[in-house]
């Protein structure tokens, strides 16, 4: 159990941690604190807020190569970047991040994609390609925007959709003989060469037992 001194310490250690300092001359009419120091409340991150440039944290969202030092660059590393609005595409606001690479001296600007849910390279670096067509691995393709909305407001055009789908899921069933030939290819070797081999192994027994009584 602690003792009061130890309470009244853990007390005042936890208000250190989330109080302010506020000097004797300091007038509360005047504003805020930061407002009277002079300084914006997120200090040096802003230092450039007079040009619309706030720093900020920022994780890269895939892989990159530099074209500075032509190192790799993996999703996921972060950097202290200016980050500053270029446009708008309808009512979203379009970012540009700029930070420099921490392997060279190389700087690299990358820029939001509303449009397409994705962020675009402006310059000093180039993406690592790995994407694919859904389409070419069988995988399921979402339905894009126009084609959403017109399952919304078409009830035609729903009816017509869903037709195609059930057409598409029966034709992709497969039948009796596909089963058994994809059963024949997965089919366990190593218990069938087991077996051979143990009913070897006892005519073998068998045949030196014979040998042995004559």
């Amino acid at each position: 159990m602690l003792s009061t001194v130890q309470c009244t310490a853990a007390f005042v250690g936890e208000r250190k941690g989330v109080n302010k300092y506020y000097p004797p001359d300091y007038d509360p009419s005047k504003g805020s604190l930061n407002k009277w120091i002079g300084q914006h409340p997120l200090r040096d991150r802003a230092r450039k807020i007079h040009k619309g440039i706030l720093v900020i944290r920022f994780e890269m969202p895939y892989n990159i190569w530099c074209n500075g030092c032509n190192n790799h660059i993996g999703m996921g590393v972060r950097y202290n970047a200016e980050k500053s609005k270029v446009g708008n595409y309808y009512t979203t606001p379009i970012y540009k991040f700029r930070m420099k690479c921490h392997l060279c001296d190389n700087y690299f600007e990358i820029q939001t994609d509303p449009k397409n849910h994705d962020y675009v390279i402006l310059e000093g670096a180039r993406r690592k390609e790995q994407r694919w067509d859904p389409k070419e691995n069988e995988q399921i393709v979402p339905e894009d925007k126009g084609t959403q909305k017109k399952l919304a407001t078409d009830p035609m055009y729903k009816l017509e959709h869903g037709s195609d789908d059930q057409y598409r899921g029966k034709s992709s069933v497969p039948s009796i003989a596909q089963i058994e030939d994809m059963r024949d290819a997965w089919q366990d070797d190593y218990i069938l060469n087991r077996l051979a081999r143990n009913k070897f192994r006892e005519e073998k027994k068998q045949i030196i037992a014979k040998s042995s009584s004559r």
